[in-house]
């Protein structure tokens, strides 16, 4: 059964050290951070303009599923989109885990490469048991560093504690005791879309990180 404890979060694949990466730390209760569409700078590049005339999937969710993304705005443009199409990314895989669908289009739109191949073998783990993720989940320290080539680096920290498996057969809430693995550790490669949308590429995992771990 892919337990909370062991599972919860996005699919983890390949291998990504983002040596470096700083900036953008932050704590806040902001659910939906996303690109605004707000008119840019002179100085900046035209695809904050693009994503915000994106063409969004809806992103549906149990109303007993919630989120706090303790990161807010940054100041920096590029960064704050990157936070705000991470947090669209994270709460699409959710949404795809509770509607049961591997191949869901949200989750799919905002990652690529060998991050979208990991959460659909991922999504699909839940989808063979007939469970979903109920309860709170927290996420926090985010840094974000935009590199030289145009891409981006993200590290950031899941809290699990209150996050749990539910079973869509019986209705009945698997509530796992809180231990150093509910923290976990995520670093992600991403880069522009056509549409100016942050893509995830690659995403890997370090459960029990001691850098997360209270």
């Amino acid at each position: 059964m892919p337990a909370v404890a062991r599972a919860v979060g996005i699919g983890v694949v390949g291998v990504l050290l983002l040596a470096g990466c700083g900036g953008g730390e932050s704590k806040s209760d902001d659910k939906s951070a996303r690109a605004t569409g707000t008119t840019p700078k002179p100085s900046v590049s035209s695809s904050a303009s693009e994503a915000s005339a994106a063409e969004r999937p809806e992103i549906r969710l149990p109303s007993d599923l919630t989120y706090t993304f303790e990161w807010p705005k940054t100041g920096d443009e590029k960064k704050d989109a990157v936070l705000g199409d991470t947090e669209q990314f994270i709460k699409a895989v959710d949404m795809a885990i509770a509607e049961q669908d591997p191949l869901d289009k949200a989750y799919r739109f905002y990652s690529q490469g060998t991050a979208a191949a990991g959460s659909q073998k991922f999504i699909q783990e839940f989808v063979d048991y007939k469970d979903r993720i109920t309860g709170a989940k927290r996420y926090f320290d985010a840094k974000v560093k935009i590199n030289a080539d145009g891409t981006a680096g993200l590290v950031y920290c899941e809290d699990q504690t209150k996050a749990y498996n539910k079973s869509l057969t019986t209705g009945k809430t698997e509530v796992d005791t809180p231990s150093g693995d509910s923290y976990v550790l995520y670093r992600s490669l991403l880069r522009t879309g056509e549409q100016g949308v942050w893509i995830t590429e690659k995403l890997t995992s370090q459960r029990g990180s001691a850098e997360c771990r209270p």
